[in-house]
């Protein structure tokens, strides 16, 4: 004879309730590390009581990923503000560095945001060591005298030898104009050729994944980039292709900054600007902070690395002489750095003169 159907429920749920914690534990730290939102995570831990109090255990909330961390600045309140508190509690590097950039750039909290933002970078967090090269070299928060350009180059220099592409790029331009450290143009440029071909390999992996009838073309550039036998790539026998290299993504923290300010929660003083760079959100804490493109003048960028990416993306196209602008901003502003608007000779399309 058939089992009833709410005999069987019955059993399942005692099955489900007789897995010892732990498990649950793993299963909801796997979930926190790779969920694609936060509505995700908390949409599976509303499912059952036992889900929602052992979504908050310590071991769970200090794997939680920074797309989990993610809120939209609209619906930000003291709420969102105590969960991230939570998982910096419970140790979550992401979560440092998250509300760390937080609560420098957007609720005007330097210090506690430098402090979290530099315990993130301590954890070997290579965005928070790029992010700390940038303050470094801008001296955000500060005045121009505040600025460390030997700091600004020892953490972009840490940031790249784990794999961030920016960082790298920062690092060859100090290396080739003695900015920050001793000049070396030869090895300079050769960090720079680096970063291109770390972002030609990025974009050739994605193109696979999007369009597998490119693939044969893709396969066949890949070898070719493999026999120039960079360094810097590290390679794995996991990977099919023999890279270890995956598709960068704009930091959610990213998104958020750009549309804290863009969306009215917070206010630019007169005078500051945002960075340029799409994918940026990073703000000036003073008139004239950031780089000026030297050509048009109508653009401003807090590092090379955005530099870099807006020009490829947007710039490149748009970039026209504009007659009288020096003249009206002082010569490029207080601290007189000025971004080249291209046709740079370091061979690689990163035309950055400081």
């Amino acid at each position: 004879m058939r089992r009833p159907l709410k005999q069987l429920h019955k059993n399942e749920e005692n099955l489900f309730e007789e897995l010892p914690d732990d498990v649950v534990v793993f299963i909801l730290t796997k979930l926190s590390s790779s969920a694609s939102s936060s509505s995700h995570f908390l949409n599976i831990l509303s499912t059952c009581k036992r889900f929602k109090q052992l979504g908050l255990h310590p071991l769970v909330l200090s794997k939680t990923g920074s797309k989990v961390l993610f809120v939209h600045p609209k619906k930000w309140c003291d709420s969102s503000h105590r969960f991230l508190k939570r998982c910096v509690d419970a140790g979550s590097v992401e979560a440092f560095y998250t509300l760390g950039m937080i609560r420098f750039y957007c609720l005007q909290n330097r210090k506690s945001g430098l402090s979290l933002i530099a315990k993130a970078a301590m954890m070997m967090h290579a965005p928070a060591l790029y992010s700390l090269a940038v303050i470094q070299f801008n001296g955000s928060g500060g005045s121009k005298h505040d600025k460390d350009l030997r700091a600004g180059a020892a953490l972009s220099a840490r940031a790249s030898s784990l794999g961030h592409i920016d960082a790298l790029r920062e690092f060859g331009h100090c290396l080739q104009d003695g900015y920050g450290v001793k000049q070396n143009v030869t090895e300079g440029r050769r960090l720079l050729v680096q970063a291109n071909i770390r972002e030609l390999l990025l974009v050739l992996r994605a193109v696979v994944a999007e369009s597998p009838s490119r693939a044969g073309f893709c396969q066949e550039a890949l070898r070719s980039l493999k026999n120039l036998a960079v360094p810097l790539i590290n390679t794995s026998n996991n990977d099919e292709n023999g890279y270890n290299v995956t598709v960068p993504e704009v930091h959610p923290v990213n998104w958020f900054l750009r549309q804290w300010f863009e969306s009215g929660r917070g206010t630019l003083e007169e005078g500051l600007r945002l960075c340029s760079h799409m994918g940026c959100g990073r703000v000036e804490m003073r008139p004239h902070e950031f780089r000026r493109c030297s050509v048009c003048g109508t653009v401003n960028y807090c590092s090379r690395g955005c530099q870099s990416l807006d020009w490829k993306l947007r710039h490149k196209m748009e970039c026209s002489p504009l007659e009288g602008w020096l003249e009206e901003n002082n010569g490029g502003g207080d601290d007189g750095l000025l971004v080249g608007g291209g046709g740079g000779n370091d061979n690689n399309g990163n035309d950055v003169a400081v």
